[in-house]
């Protein structure tokens, strides 16, 4: 493993662990961008199926190593992530850091944009990026300023646009897929669903499961995604109150971690499918939801819809068709999956990694 460390952005505290062991990432970049004066971490966990593919978040931290921590876990997961879809991706993760007290306006954010295509660039291939938490189509436009090695542009600049509508259909095929693996059916109407966070995924989520007849009730640390709730004829919650809620599936669609034991404990649903990623605040969280006898739908599997569009989307003659047969097919993964967990009396963790792994030492 290669590591390049230029001076950090400085910060109060630090609020999250780093792992105990050296990462087993192929290279990780940390630098601090010339124009914005923040630091920016491109890791890279591996290329083995390819030049790795992940997004850029543009996201505030208490400390700079905190999102270094970040990066290495969502670059990790998105190895997983791309080998389960079949795509002939590594996997790597881009994360700008805004310290504690520091607001970016329209040119800071664009300095940092710069700073990351340079970033992106002096890794000669071995990456590419694309929108994600905090960033956008229109922000990776100007990353495109910089370096050829990302994906995701707005239509009008010739690129295939935000993933967010296909992130949301594959999620939504994994519910239809656990509901039949629960319950013995797939249907959606009168059934109840938990959606916290209604951001670009979580909010179109929301839609179609409100347009099948589900009962929702909704949340989000955004108090103005209330409108949305009132809109479909929702219940609202606060965020801290949304795993109480009796129900028949929980949908996290925000930020990661939010599985822990006492979470896991108190959930009062069958299953848990969502978009966010790194759902489980640590790997034992995995057994503890089995010995709950509440299904979890990986969330590597769940959310690839997303990426299998950027990948496949921006190839020569891409055929839409084919493309959204592809991203439904994310619900027959998900089945297989909770077929061979229970099988095998695994967790669906180990379970969705084994599907991964295979591939990966394939390519080996």
């Amino acid at each position: 493993m290669t590591i390049t460390h230029a001076p950090a952005t400085p910060a109060a505290e630090v609020s999250a662990a780093l792992p105990t062991e050296a990462p087993e990432h192929e290279r990780v970049l940390i630098t601090r961008g010339p124009r914005s004066g923040l630091t920016i971490i491109v890791a890279v966990h591996s290329t083995r199926l390819g030049q790795a593919l992940g997004g850029a978040r543009l996201w505030r931290y208490g400390h700079w190593t905190d999102a270094l921590a970040d990066a290495l876990r969502l670059s990790q997961a998105m190895t997983m992530k791309n080998a389960a879809a079949g795509l002939a991706r590594g996997g790597g993760k881009s994360v700008i850091a805004i310290p504690r007290g520091v607001s970016l306006d329209e040119r800071a954010t664009r300095d940092a944009m710069l700073d990351l295509g340079d970033a992106v660039e002096s890794l000669g291939g071995a990456y590419m990026t694309a929108e994600d938490v905090g960033t956008s189509a229109e922000l990776m436009a100007v990353v495109h300023e910089r370096t050829e090695h990302v994906c995701g542009l707005p239509a009008e600049q010739g690129g295939v646009g935000e993933p967010a509508d296909a992130t949301a259909a594959g999620v939504y095929a994994s519910i239809l897929a656990t509901l039949g693996h629960v319950f013995g059916s797939a249907g959606v109407s009168g059934r109840h669903f938990v959606v916290a966070g209604l951001g670009q995924v979580g909010g179109r989520l929301a839609r179609s499961l409100a347009a099948a007849g589900a009962r929702l009730t909704v949340t989000d640390v955004a108090g103005a995604k209330r409108a949305l709730a009132d809109e479909l004829g929702a219940i609202w919650v606060e965020p801290e109150e949304a795993h109480l809620v009796e129900a028949d599936v929980f949908v996290p669609c925000g930020l990661g971690g939010v599985l822990t034991h006492d979470v896991v404990d108190a959930l009062r649903v069958r299953a848990v499918v969502g978009a966010a990623n790194n759902q489980l605040a640590s790997r034992d969280v995995a057994g503890h939801l089995t010995e709950r006898r509440i299904v979890w739908a990986p969330d590597f599997v769940v959310n690839a819809g997303g990426v299998i569009y950027l990948d496949v989307a921006g190839m020569p003659g891409a055929d839409q068709a084919a493309l959204d047969a592809r991203i439904a097919g994310i619900g027959d993964t998900v089945a297989s999956v909770l077929r061979s967990a229970e099988e095998h009396g695994t967790t669906t963790l180990a379970a969705a990694e084994r599907i991964a792994r295979e591939r990966l030492d394939a390519a080996r």
